[in-house]
């Protein structure tokens, strides 16, 4: 039976006592091998999978993209949620908000970014006019106002190569050019998802503000420190969209593809 439903992100959001019957499970890909953690709660199937590893050991260029998502492919997820952490450079987005995002600025460099590279499956290119279903979206917004979580409804997220932190002119540069939020992880999944025909959301919870406009100097402590201080939140969130979803609806999202190569494998 397929898992419609999945979830990217990291271990503070993943928490085993909610879900019965869990289990791993090791997908191979031809991107290499991947692990989902599955289990279920209010009896839906649920696939857990941690971005950077269970140790935290990938950084954001290193991540394997397109092996989660082509693993998750496999399962027969439909929907995505990824959690991401993520710098303020929007003064109204405030440490501890929740933002949605529905747009990106793309700045990464050195990414494998398509499964559709001209090797094997040929050359497509998506329309990403709305990057982030606006569907998942609106079904996250209706959770948030339902626990009266404190949430932006839209947000551009800014995404750098990484591993470092950009610079106060940098940030200078992505407030100028609309950006609300820095981070290194959301292309090239989005982008991913779209060419696997899957349904994905982010969900950025801001745990400080960007460089030039934080007060001190960042770290990467601070920033663990504040997702691990807001994961009760989160899970709250997910579970109250896990419970509300129809997996049943349709989306544009999976029939992204058209006419065009075959789909993912």
């Amino acid at each position: 039976m397929p898992v419609k439903i999945a979830i990217i992100g990291g271990s503070g959001v993943y928490d085993p006592q909610i879900l019965t019957g869990v289990r791993e499970e090791k997908i191979n890909t031809p991107y290499g091998s991947v692990k989902a953690v599955i289990g279920s709660y209010n009896n839906r199937e649920v696939a857990f999978m941690s971005r950077h590893g269970e140790d935290h050991s990938a950084p954001p260029h290193r991540v394997n993209y397109r092996g989660i998502i082509a693993g998750l492919k496999q399962l027969g997820v439909k929907s995505i949620f990824a959690t991401t952490a993520v710098g303020s450079i929007n003064p109204a987005m405030k440490p501890g908000q929740v933002v949605f995002a529905d747009q990106f600025l793309d700045f990464t460099k050195g990414r494998a970014s398509t499964f559709f590279d001209g090797v094997g499956q040929g050359v497509i290119h998506i329309d990403m006019t709305e990057p982030y279903c606006p569907r998942l979206r609106d079904i996250l917004i209706r959770a948030a106002q339902i626990l009266g979580l404190p949430y932006y409804r839209s947000g551009t997220y800014v995404c750098s190569e990484g591993p470092r932190f950009e610079t106060a002119a940098e940030v200078q540069m992505f407030r100028q050019l609309g950006g609300d939020l820095a981070g290194m992880t959301s292309v090239p999944e989005v982008v991913l998802a779209r060419e696997a025909e899957i349904c994905y959301a982010n969900i950025s919870m801001v745990t400080n503000f960007g460089a030039g406009i934080s007060p001190g100097r960042l770290t990467h402590q601070e920033g663990l420190e504040a997702m691990q201080e807001n994961s009760e939140n989160l899970k709250k969130l997910l579970m109250q969209v896990i419970t509300g979803m129809n997996l049943e609806e349709n989306c544009f999202c999976h029939s992204a593809l058209g006419e065009g190569p075959v789909a993912v494998k």
